[in-house]
């Protein structure tokens, strides 16, 4: 007979009760999986989703030095004289990184809502905050793998220069750039409800800020009206930082650049926070 006098077996974490967190911490291998399912989906496709815009991206470069910096064109830069496509080259590639991050991240919650498919995402033992940590990570992953391919091909490309002089600064604004285009897809994901919203905000938000963004031209030879328009642009300072990295001089200043992107990720990042915990658009 058994003793009744013995107190009853305390619930371990594998047999909780109803309501008891089996998970008290971080889910890392919930956060790696989601992680490594955003990388294998764009991966599968690499030569739609990294090659094709490191082409592009190479194209850009040929045309605009072809056209815009024949006869040794030079751009000046804290008084120093800087030829033209070394000048455009790191613009290019942060450039192709933001376009990327963006197009990564608002595709994951796009095409679930989409497909019916989006419970995938909210099912899984997954927090709010490690939700939002794989969709990012995902998108700096192809930015940075488009980036990579980008430098590669200028790097063996003739009469272009882009030894890093500031690994630092590269990947500063490399990684906070691309953060804060992933932040901007995840933000588009949730609020678009068909592939035209996505694409509106790619053609009307994304291109123009990246295009008017002092990429191929210093901002310091513009009127003054519009500097300060340029200024009023979060692109600047990413696409000056990040050819800081490689020329070690920039239209502005680094510090106040590197406090910006990291203060716009972080109003971004609780706005992500807040909407996916809220459920807004994704469970409704």
């Amino acid at each position: 007979m058994a003793d009744q006098s013995q107190p009853p077996e305390m619930p371990t974490a594998l047999t909780s009760g109803p309501g008891v967190p089996v998970i008290r911490n971080v889910n890392w291998g919930g956060l790696w999986t989601l992680y490594v399912k955003e990388v294998r989906r764009f991966f599968k496709v690499q030569l739609q989703t990294v090659w094709a815009p490191a082409v592009t991206t190479l194209l850009f470069l040929v045309v605009f030095t072809v056209a815009l910096g024949g006869g040794g064109r030079m751009v000046t830069l804290e008084g120093r004289a800087i030829h033209f496509a070394d000048f455009i080259a790191p613009g290019l590639i942060v450039m192709g990184m933001l376009q990327n991050a963006f197009a990564n991240a608002s595709f994951s919650l796009l095409v679930g809502k989409i497909q019916g498919t989006i419970v995938d995402y909210l099912m899984p033992p997954l927090s709010t905050m490690e939700l939002l940590a794989a969709l990012c990570g995902g998108a700096i992953t192809r930015a940075f793998c488009v980036g990579a391919a980008v430098w590669l091909a200028m790097a063996i490309w003739p009469g272009v220069s882009v030894t890093p002089h500031h690994v630092w600064a590269i990947l500063w604004f490399g990684f906070f750039g691309a953060l804060f285009l992933a932040l901007m897809g995840v933000l588009t994901s949730i609020w678009a409800e068909k592939f035209d919203h996505a694409a509106a905000v790619t053609n009307f938000v994304v291109a123009p800020l990246a295009l008017l963004s002092g990429t191929f031209y210093s901002v310091d030879r513009l009127a003054p009206a519009f500097q300060a328009i340029s200024h009023a642009n979060p692109f600047f300072y990413i696409i000056s930082g990040f050819r800081y990295g490689f020329l070690g001089v920039a239209d502005s200043p680094i510090p106040l650049g590197a406090a910006v992107i990291f203060g716009i990720d972080l109003v971004m990042g609780l706005a992500c926070y807040a909407l996916l915990r809220s459920g807004w658009k994704t469970r409704s």
